[in-house]
């Protein structure tokens, strides 16, 4: 047969139709493993953009960017848990710092985000007006309908979740929530890994700056060794405010002694309660105390807060070797991250560091000051034993010069030098007796509060007065009057200097048949005309004990006061 007229090869329509249409899914399905392909070299590429960089605040916005990009969103946030609820921080893309700033605070973990910190399973809505759970946006928010959220877990503990908004495809797919899952878990290794190496790096500067206390402290210059504290604890924690609370010295509440960061003008020398605040259960209990600033508490609490933003806080005990001495304050502001139990272990490890460094300050101070008081002693004993009983020979043997010579011209030189030698003795006694008072110590007896009024008026005089005691006076003045001379020269002296723009003057506190007390300067003079009423204060002391006062103006220029009582 010949092949030329054999009729042309068709096929039937049916399966010819059955045949387009698998050839057309076989396109479709190839279309689709593209895309598959496609979205997994983009979780890949995402998981490699989380995994290069151990610096928390780095990675978490990586970690906000890839999953913008791996789902398909307008916008993107990541939402860190708070440990007392809510959320500590708040990352996000998408939005303009315009309209950031028009916003005002972050979200703070209310409706969906809310609801995904409570039960942390995925949330994927198609309009989130529709859902029960949402609680509306705030003013000038840009609108949004869709919403995917996926919790990220660190070593089992929910870390945060990560929210997209506004997909770019008109909706989150199943698919979306299985990647943006896929990408969550990622994100979670590399937080863990972040956090581990952010331990060890702040570890190492807690160490740094221990050393750093013990260094300094243990130097010739220390310094204020408790504003050192506050300055290395603010730059190793990340903190924006950090104080030192103290017992307060004229009463039962603490004090802030130190403080430096935002607001640290504010809180220096503000009192804090004991009962009811932080502060005072550390003190108390010795035991540091990790959570969000409260505002409830009276002293350092809801007024500081309010008036500074703040929030996370660590409150430290400062231990000593017998006792809590005080506490450290280390906040941070809103919206910041909330302080880490790793934090809450190395900030205590620091301060129990600072506080042996301390008392071993203060411990190198006492042995100082022994060391200067033994000095002392040494230095009047060689002037008790030594220089006044040469003195003292010196004056008994002029006196039998002076009797041998009768009266004349020499006698009365002699006398005069006799006279010099005994005031030298009483100037090296009131020196003796200085000498054996330590610095800090209390005043005892008449001696003792007459040279601690000179010492608490010599910087409103300018100047120290010159002193000058004789007779007994640790034994035969009574209570009543000591207390009465006591104020008497501490008015004396303040008048001379409000009043008499003096250079010098000079005290003289004698007992012998009656007690005297003499003040004498070189100023302008007291006035003619004025206010007497406190020397009319004077003058009655003076009579409540049968005594007198009498001020008088010097031949040129000065004042004298003396006011005496009798004694017996």
């Amino acid at each position: 047969m010949d092949d030329a007229h054999d009729p042309p090869l068709t096929f039937p329509d049916l399966p010819r139709l059955e045949l387009d249409q698998l050839l057309g899914q076989l396109v479709d399905r190839a279309h689709e493993v593209i895309a598959t392909q496609s979205r997994l070299r983009g979780l890949l590429r995402a998981n490699q953009m989380i995994t290069g960089d151990l610096a928390l605040p780095a990675l978490l916005r990586h970690i906000v960017e890839a999953a913008r990009e791996l789902g398909g969103a307008r916008y993107a946030a990541l939402g860190v848990n708070a440990h007392t609820g809510g959320l500590a921080q708040f990352v996000h893309s998408g939005m303009s710092p315009e309209t950031v700033r028009a916003i005002g605070d972050l979200p703070q973990g209310r409706g969906l985000l809310g609801a995904l910190v409570e039960d942390p399973v995925p949330i994927r809505v198609e309009r989130i007006a529709d859902d029960p759970r949402s609680s509306g946006f705030p003013e000038h928010h840009p609108p949004m309908d869709g919403f995917l959220g996926v919790p990220i877990r660190v070593r089992g503990e929910v870390f945060g979740n990560l929210y997209l908004c506004e997909s770019n495809s008109g909706g989150f797919s199943s698919e979306d929530e299985d990647l943006v899952t896929a990408l969550a878990a990622t994100a979670g290794v590399a937080i863990a890994n972040a956090r581990l190496y952010d331990a060890a790096r702040v570890r190492h500067e807690w160490l740094g700056a221990s050393a750093t206390i013990t260094r300094r402290l243990l130097s010739t210059e220390p310094g204020d060794p408790l504003q050192l504290v506050v300055d290395l604890a603010h730059d190793v924690a990340g903190a924006d405010l950090v104080a030192i609370v103290l017992p307060a010295e004229d009463g039962p509440d603490l004090r802030v002694e130190v403080a430096v960061g935002t607001g640290a003008d504010t809180v220096i020398g503000l009192d804090v309660q004991v009962e009811g605040s932080l502060c005072g259960r550390v003190l108390r209990t010795g035991r540091p105390v990790r959570e969000s600033w409260p505002l409830h508490v009276p002293g350092l609490g809801s007024a500081v807060s309010a008036q500074l933003r703040l929030d996370p806080v660590l409150v430290v005990p400062l231990v000593g070797s017998r006792q809590v001495k005080g506490v450290l304050v280390a906040a941070r502001l809103r919206n910041r991250p909330a302080f880490t139990d790793d934090d809450l272990d190395m900030v205590t490890a620091f301060a129990n560091q600072a506080s042996l460094a301390l008392e071993l300050k203060d411990a190198r101070a006492e042995q100082q000051r022994l060391a200067v008081a033994d000095d002392r002693d040494r230095i009047a004993a060689d002037l008790h034993d030594h220089v006044i009983q040469r003195l003292f020979a010196a004056g008994l043997s002029l006196q039998s010069v002076a009797k041998g010579l009768g009266a004349g011209t020499a006698a009365d030189r002699i006398g005069e030098s006799i006279t010099n030698l005994d005031q030298t003795i009483s100037q090296i006694r009131t020196t003796i007796f200085q000498l054996h008072r330590t610095t800090g110590t209390v005043a005892s007896g008449l001696r003792g509060r007459v040279l601690d009024v000179l010492a608490d008026v010599a910087p409103a005089l300018g100047f120290h007065p010159e002193t000058r005691f004789s007779g007994p006076l640790q034994s035969s003045v009574p209570d009543d009057v000591a207390d009465d001379l006591v104020a008497v020269l501490r008015e004396a002296l303040t008048n001379i200097a409000r009043h008499a723009n003096a250079h010098s003057a000079a005290v003289d506190l004698s007992v012998h048949d009656e007690l005297t007390l003499r003040v004498v300067d070189d100023g302008t003079g007291i006035p003619a005309t004025g206010r007497r009423s406190g020397l009319a204060n004077l003058a009655a002391r003076a009579r409540r004990h049968g005594g007198t006062l009498h001020v008088t103006r010097g031949e040129q220029r000065g004042t004298e006061l003396s006011w005496s009582v009798p004694i017996g």
